[in-house]
Order: structure tokens, then C-alpha cells, then sequence
């Protein structure tokens, strides 16, 4: 049985591959993938490629080729729902394409072939990403340091759980950020990858599951210091969960 462990940007896959003792690199498809064991568990770790068809992509080599037990993915996100602040973690309940349109053929977001425009993300595997998240920020000074938490102004940063929406184009504008709140009102996060990642593992009734650490709020004044929220912080995030995640205490 092999879990299948996703970044969505080097940062974080490197962070990931630190844990692991002894990771080989297998090249398939112009991808690097690498193979390994965390805590006796056998993994292959990757990066997902930034975009819908990208992501696809790495999830069908993952189950086909891998023979992926389950995928679990980390990666950043823009926030989009009440409270979600920048800091806050999103563990993916459903997912959904947000660009998705084959109207008037079929309904806005539907997923044609599907009757459905929502995939739900592992339940179980989703319940283990909330517990190994809220471990993690329970003291986020531990995992990250007193000048992350300081410069990003991370007080009390929760996990939320919900509905997490994915297209192929980033979302920094406060007008399309406010578009998509008024459409899919309860969506708490925006990305470029998990849904499409989430369709895949449909199709192989293999389970999926995701967790975003939210860099900024999807909109105008979206300020952050992304390279370095990203070694500081959201790769911080990432190998802690992870850890948790495959370790004693998840």
C-alpha cells in the first residue's frame, strides 16, 4: 500500500522530502517522483503542476503507474469564506471547478458525465488532515518560529472544513473574489489543482483528501510576502501535518 503525498509548489514537496530517509527518484511522464517510507509507511512523493489539466495528469500517473492507495495533497490557497484569514488551514470537505461552464447543455459547474458539479473529498482521511492540522496549529510558534508567527501576524489561526473550489486561472482580484463568494457562497478557499485532483481519484475510487494553508484573501490587497510565506510558513505547515499525519500521534 502506497500513499501518494502532493505538493503544489517545491517549497513544500522539498519540506516533505526531508522527512524521508530514503527517497529514490523515478522520472515518468516529465515528472520526478520519489518513492520512499515515512514511519514504515511506503510513499511517493510529487509535485501536482500548477493547473487543472497538470494536476490530472500527476493523479492518473499516481494511480496507474504508482498503484496510489490513496493521494493526500497540501499545497496554498486564497482565501475566500467569512473568517478564513491568512494562516488559517482549509481541509476540502467537497470539491468543485469553479470554471467549469458547459451551459446551456448542462447546469453551471456540472461536471458533464457526472450529474454532479461537487466531489467529496475522503472522509476519513479528511477527518486524519483536521486532527494532524489541529495539532499543528495548536502552538504554531512550535512549528514555525516566533519571527513567522510575528511577521504574519498569525494569532489563533484555526482549521475550517468545506467546500474548496479549483480553476485554471489565480484569483488576486477583489472583484472575481467577490463574484465567486456571491455564486458559491459557501466555498472557503480557491486553488488551481484539488478538484481536478479529486475528479481523477473519482474515477479510480481511490481516496483523495487535501489541506491548503491560506497565503492571502484572493483579492486587491493581497500584500504578502509569498516566497517567504512559503518557505516560513506554508512548507512549515505542510512536512508538520504530514508528520503527524503518518506518525504516532495522528
Amino acid at each position: 500500500m502506497t500513499l501518494a503525498l502532493v505538493s503544489a509548489l517545491p517549497e513544500e514537496l522539498q519540506a516533505v522530502l526531508d522527512l524521508l530517509p530514503d527517497e529514490q527518484r523515478i522520472a515518468v511522464g516529465g515528472r520526478a517522483f520519489w518513492h520512499g517510507h515515512l514511519h514504515g509507511q511506503a510513499v511517493v512523493a510529487v509535485l501536482s503542476g500548477i493547473g487543472k489539466v497538470a494536476a490530472a495528469t500527476t493523479a492518473a500517473l499516481l494511480l496507474e503507474r504508482f498503484q496510489a492507495s490513496a493521494i493526500v495533497m497540501t499545497g496554498v490557497a486564497g482565501g475566500l469564506g467569512p473568517g478564513v484569514k491568512v494562516g488559517d488551514v482549509v481541509v476540502a470537505r467537497e470539491l468543485l471547478q469553479h470554471d467549469m461552464d458547459a451551459s446551456p447543455i448542462f447546469p453551471r459547474h456540472e461536471m458533464p458525465g457526472y450529474g454532479r458539479s461537487r466531489f467529496a473529498a475522503d472522509a476519513a482521511w479528511a477527518d486524519r488532515l483536521v486532527r494532524a492540522s489541529e495539532a499543528t496549529l495548536r502552538d504554531p510558534q512550535a512549528s514555525l518560529g516566533p519571527d513567522a508567527v510575528a511577521t504574519f501576524q498569525l494569532q489563533a489561526p484555526r482549521v475550517h472544513q468545506g467546500l474548496l473550489i479549483s480553476g485554471d486561472r489565480f484569483v488576486s482580484r477583489t472583484a472575481e473574489s467577490q463574484a465567486l463568494q456571491t455564486e458559491l457562497p459557501d466555498a472557503l478557499a480557491v486553488d488551481m489543482e484539488s478538484a481536478a485532483m479529486a475528479q481523477v481519484c473519482a474515477n479510480f475510487a481511490r481516496p483523495f483528501a487535501v489541506l491548503r494553508t491560506i497565503s492571502d484573501r484572493a483579492d486587491d490587497a493581497a500584500h504578502v510576502d509569498f516566497p517567504r510565506f512559503l518557505t516560513q510558513v506554508a512548507s512549515r505547515y505542510s512536512a508538520a501535518v504530514v508528520e503527524r499525519l503518518l506518525g504516532a500521534s495522528a
